[in-house]
């Protein structure tokens, strides 16, 4: 029996997010070997930028995004002010930043998330990302995860964006998965 009969065929944006699922599943097994499966407590803002905010912009993320965007990235350094480490992501007719705060304490993540809500508008909750997710007026996402907020600013893109021309939300969303599928521990 053909086990695809009855099935629908995947529209772009569909087809995309099973990539980032794969994509997901490679940037995260990625490393010195098995994920450990212990839970391991938040670890408070430091000095330096964490290994997983610097993720957001590195080279690993830059390739992973690449293929569910269609389209690659020039990216700009790094700046770490504040405790929040950022980056532009940057192509010929468009930019999306994306930013990392990190914090010391839950109740200062849920404060700083909370406050952003109030800030850039919080118009929903959204599934499946990070502890919390929320979509912002502009079409941006942010999402918690433990003691950390990711913004994914999308408001320098085109309303269509990506090879196949794809909304700016669901761009934004695309870009947090991919983020959250390589985000692993603190």
């Amino acid at each position: 029996m053909n086990r695809s009969s009855g099935r629908r065929r995947l529209g772009p944006l569909a087809g995309a997010l099973v990539a980032i699922a794969m994509l997901g599943a490679s940037c995260s097994s990625s490393g010195t070997g098995a994920q450990s499966s212990t839970t391991l407590a938040p670890l408070p803002a430091g000095a330096t930028p964490s290994s997983i905010s610097k993720m957001v912009c590195g080279t690993e993320a830059q390739k992973e995004m690449a293929d569910p965007l269609g389209v690659k990235a020039t990216v700009t350094t790094p700046t770490w002010t504040d405790h929040v480490y950022a980056c532009r992501y940057t192509y010929p007719n468009g930019f999306f930043a994306l930013s990392v705060k990190e914090l010391s304490s839950w109740s200062q993540t849920y404060a700083y998330y909370d406050g952003l809500g109030s800030t850039l508008g919080d118009t929903g909750k959204l599934k499946d990302l990070g502890q919390g997710a929320f979509a912002t007026t502009n079409g941006s996402i942010v999402v918690r995860k433990d003691w950390k907020v990711l913004l994914v600013d999308i408001t320098g893109l085109p309303a269509q964006f990506g090879v196949p021309p794809t909304s700016r939300a669901d761009i934004a969303f695309t870009i947090a998965d991919v983020i959250m599928g390589c985000w692993a521990g603190d």
